[in-house]
C-alpha cells in the first residue's frame, strides 16, 4: 500500500534529525576515484571495495596514472572483489575515454556518463549526486526494497521506483534521499529480519510484517465467518 502524500515530509524529517549529514561509505579522493569506485561496487560491498580501492588509489588517482598502471596490474589491486577481471577491464576503458574525449575528468551529465564502459544509470546518479550535487536518486538493491516495503514509492523495476521517488520525496529532502534511504536499508530495514523497533520511520511505514522485539508480528487475521444455524420451526401437535 502506497504511503500517504501527506506522511513523506515527515518520513524524511525523522530520517534527517537521525543523520543531518548522511554520507556515502565509499572511500575516494576526488571525483575521478570516486567514479571508478563506484563503477567497482557492483555486486559487490562497500567495505570490500575500500580494501582493494586504498592501495590502488595511492598510486592512481587520474586517469592516466591509472591508464599507465595497465590492465593487468589493477586487475591484481581488484582481484579481491567479484567480476574483478570485467571491471578492471572496463576502469581502464573508461580512464582512456576520459583523457581522449573529457581532459582527462568526469563529465557533468547522467546520460554521458552512461556512454562510459562500466557505467550504468546508477552509477551516474551516484556521481551526479555525491561529485555534483545534482538531486539524483541512485536506486540499488536497499532503496529498492525500502521504497516498496514501506510504501515510500512502490515500483516493480528499479527505473519505476526512481520515477516515483522524483515524484514523491520533496524537494527540501532530494539531495540526501538517497544517502538515508540506503543507509536505512542496510542496517534496519534489511531483507531477511527488518529491525523495526529500532527505526526511526516504524510509525509511518506501511509494511505489515513488522518485527517486533521478540520477532515478526502476526498478521491480522480475518474474521471466520461461521455457517448460520438452521432456524427449526415447531409444529403444533393435534
Amino acid at each position: 500500500m502506497p504511503m500517504k502524500l501527506k506522511d513523506i515530509p515527515p518520513f524524511f524529517e525523522k530520517l534527517q534529525a537521525e543523520r543531518p549529514n548522511p554520507q556515502g561509505e565509499l572511500d575516494y579522493i576526488n571525483d575521478y576515484t570516486l567514479l571508478v569506485a563506484v563503477v567497482l561496487s557492483a555486486q559487490a560491498t562497500d567495505k570490500g571495495v575500500n580494501k582493494a580501492t586504498g592501495p590502488l588509489f595511492k598510486v592512481a588517482d587520474t586517469p592516466q596514472k591509472m591508464v599507465a598502471l595497465g590492465e593487468e596490474t589493477v586487475r591484481d589491486y581488484v582481484k579481491s572483489i567479484g567480476l574483478y577481471r570485467t571491471k578492471a577491464k572496463n576502469v581502464i576503458a573508461l580512464s582512456k575515454r576520459l583523457i581522449d574525449e573529457f581532459d582527462g575528468k568526469v563529465p557533468q551529465d547522467r546520460d554521458v556518463l552512461q556512454t562510459l564502459p562500466g557505467v550504468g544509470r546508477k552509477t551516474a546518479n551516484v556521481v551526479m549526486n555525491i561529485a555534483y550535487g545534482a538531486p539524483t536518486m541512485a536506486v540499488d538493491t536497499h532503496i529498492f526494497r525500502v521504497s516498496n516495503r514501506t510504501g515510500l514509492a512502490p515500483g516493480k523495476d528499479v527505473l519505476a521506483v526512481e520515477k516515483a521517488l522524483d515524484r514523491r520525496v520533496p524537494a527540501e529532502f532530494k539531495l540526501h534521499a538517497h544517502h538515508w534511504l540506503i543507509l536505512l536499508g542496510r542496517y534496519v530495514c534489511k531483507a531477511r529480519k527488518p529491525d523495526c523497533p529500532a527505526c526511526v520511520v516504524r510509525e509511518l511505514c506501511q509494511f505489515k510484517g513488522k518485527t517486533t522485539a521478540d520477532g515478526i508480528a502476526p498478521s491480522p487475521r480475518k474474521p471466520v465467518k461461521r455457517p448460520a444455524k438452521a432456524r427449526v420451526t415447531k409444529q403444533k401437535s393435534g
